[in-house]
C-alpha cells in the first residue's frame, strides 16, 4: 500500500482555481464519506492556499479515480483541474507532509497556523473514520517533527504571516493607523491574528462581522470592538477604511454595488481591502473602482518577501532536520511491511516460555527450586537457540556465506575466538 499527495497549492495554482477545489467546513464530512471508497485511508486539507487530498491506496488506478472525483465534487472539468495538479508518492509524500507541518511550504515561511489546520483535518478524517494506522503515524510523526523544529530553529522568531503582511500593507496606505476604522470579516483565527496585529499597531476602531454574531462579540471584546452580522455590513462599509475578509463563505460576501454606495457616503476617501478568503469573500470586480486598493492573498507576495530574510538560515536547518525524520518514518514503513514476521517470531518465543514455565512450576511441587531453576535456563536455552542454531550448521555445511554473515549481525555475534 502506497502513501500518494495529490492537490493544488498557491505554487501551482493561482486564486482563481483553488477557490474552486476548496471545501467548505459545512461539506468536508460529506466528502470525506464520499470519497472513502476511492481509497484504504484519506484525509482532505482545505486552507485558503491549498487542498491537499492525503492517501493510502494499492493501485495506482485508485488516484485517478480520486482525481476525477475531486473534479467532479466541485463540478469542475477535470481538463480545466489536471494542469495544475501536483501528486507525490510514498517518500516525496511523506516529506510534503512534514514540510507543509513545519510552515516550509507556506505562502509564509513558517507559519504557524498550518499545523493546527493539519490537526483539525486529521481530527475530521478520524470522525469520519476514513483514517487508520498509516495516515495517522504519518501525521503524528510530522507534529513531531514541526514541534523538533519550532523548538530547535529561529523560524518562527519573527512576526511573518498573511495576516502581519495585510496589516504592513495598510500601514503603507495609511501611515498612521490611530484614526482608521478597520472591519474585519470573519471571526476565525487568521482574523484574530489580523486584530492582534492591528491592535499593537494602534488602531483606532475594529468592527468584527460574522454569521454567528456570538462569535463575532468574542472577537471584538478584546479590542473594544464592535459585533455585527453579515447582514450589517453594508450598513458599516462607509465607516471602514481598512477592509480584511476570511470567512468559508462559498460566494462573494461584498459586492461591487455595496462597496460603490459606501464610497459615495465616505465622499470617495480611500478604501484599503484585503481579501484572505479563498474562495474570495470580495468580488474581483471591486478592484476596478477608483479610491480602492484591493489585494488578495496572491498580492502579498511581496510583502511577505520583506519579511522573510531571517527564516531562511532557519529553513535550510529544518529542511534538513525534515530530511532525517523522512527517514525515521521510512524505516518505519518498511518495518510495517515486515511486522506479521516479528510479530510471528515474537508469539513463537512466547509459547516456548509458557511452555517451559508451566513445566517448571509442576517440578517445583517435588524438587529443589535450585534444580529447577537449573532446568528451566537450560531447557529455555535448548529451545530458543534450536531452530537458529541448526539453520546455522546448514548454511555452514553448504557453504552459505551470506545467511552466516547475517547471523551474526541478527545475533549480534563478533570475531573473537
Amino acid at each position: 500500500m502506497s502513501i500518494f499527495v495529490v492537490g493544488v497549492n498557491h505554487k501551482t495554482a493561482p486564486v482563481a482555481i483553488r477557490e474552486q477545489v476548496a471545501f467548505s467546513p459545512e461539506r468536508l464530512l460529506e466528502a470525506l464519506h464520499a470519497a472513502k471508497p476511492l481509497a484504504q485511508e484519506h484525509l482532505i486539507l482545505s486552507t485558503c492556499n491549498r487542498t491537499e487530498l492525503y492517501v493510502t491506496c494499492h493501485e495506482p488506478e485508485q488516484l485517478e479515480q480520486l482525481i476525477s472525483w475531486l473534479a467532479r465534487f466541485h463540478n469542475l472539468p477535470q481538463h480545466k483541474l489536471q494542469p495544475y495538479l501536483f501528486v507525490y508518492q510514498e517518500e516525496q509524500a511523506i516529506q510534503h507532509a512534514m514540510r507543509v507541518a513545519c510552515g516550509l511550504d507556506s505562502l509564509v515561511l513558517g507559519e504557524p497556523q498550518i499545523l493546527g489546520q493539519l490537526k483539525t483535518a486529521l481530527q475530521t478524517a478520524t470522525e469520519a473514520q476514513t483514517t487508520g494506522h498509516q495516515l495517522t503515524h504519518l501525521m503524528q510523526h510530522a507534529f513531531n517533527t514541526a514541534k523538533k523544529v519550532r523548538t530547535q530553529t529561529s523560524i518562527g522568531a519573527n512576526p511573518v504571516s498573511v495576516a502581519f503582511a495585510a496589516v504592513s500593507l495598510s500601514r503603507q496606505i495609511f501611515s498612521q493607523l490611530e484614526k482608521q476604522t478597520a472591519l474585519l470579516v470573519g471571526a476565525g483565527e487568521t482574523i484574530e491574528l489580523v486584530g492582534r496585529h492591528l491592535s499593537a499597531n494602534k488602531i483606532g476602531h475594529i468592527i468584527v462581522a460574522n454569521r454567528n454574531v456570538e462569535r463575532a462579540r468574542k472577537v471584538a471584546e478584546h479590542y473594544n470592538g464592535l459585533a455585527i452580522g453579515l447582514p450589517d455590513i453594508a450598513d458599516y462599509l462607509p465607516k471602514a477604511d481598512i477592509v480584511i475578509s476570511s470567512t468559508a463563505a462559498p460566494l462573494p460576501i461584498i459586492g461591487k454595488g455595496m462597496v460603490e454606495r459606501a464610497l459615495k457616503a465616505r465622499k470617495h476617501r480611500p478604501m484599503f481591502m484585503v481579501d484572505i478568503a479563498v474562495p474570495r469573500d470580495i468580488e474581483p470586480e471591486v478592484g476596478q473602482l477608483d479610491d480602492v486598493y484591493l489585494y488578495t492573498v496572491d498580492d502579498l507576495q511581496s510583502v511577505i518577501e520583506e519579511n522573510l530574510q531571517s527564516r531562511r538560515a532557519a529553513a535550510e536547518q529544518a529542511e534538513s532536520m525534515v530530511l532525517n525524520e523522512v527517514q525515521s518514518f521510512m524505516g518505519w514503513l518498511r518495518a510495517q511491511e515486515h511486522r506479521d514476521t516479528i510479530r510471528q517470531f515474537r508469539q513463537q518465543n512466547e509459547a516456548i516460555r509458557d511452555e517451559v514455565l508451566a513445566r517448571a512450576q509442576k517440578m517445583l511441587q517435588h524438587k529443589d527450586a535450585a534444580e529447577v531453576l537449573e532446568f528451566l535456563a537450560n531447557t529455555l536455552t535448548n529451545k530458543l537457540t534450536h531452530a537458529p542454531i541448526q539453520s546455522m550448521n546448514q548454511a555452514a555445511q553448504s557453504g552459505n556465506d551470506v545467511l552466516l554473515a547475517n547471523a551474526k549481525t541478527l545475533f549480534n555475534l563478533t570475531d573473537e575466538a
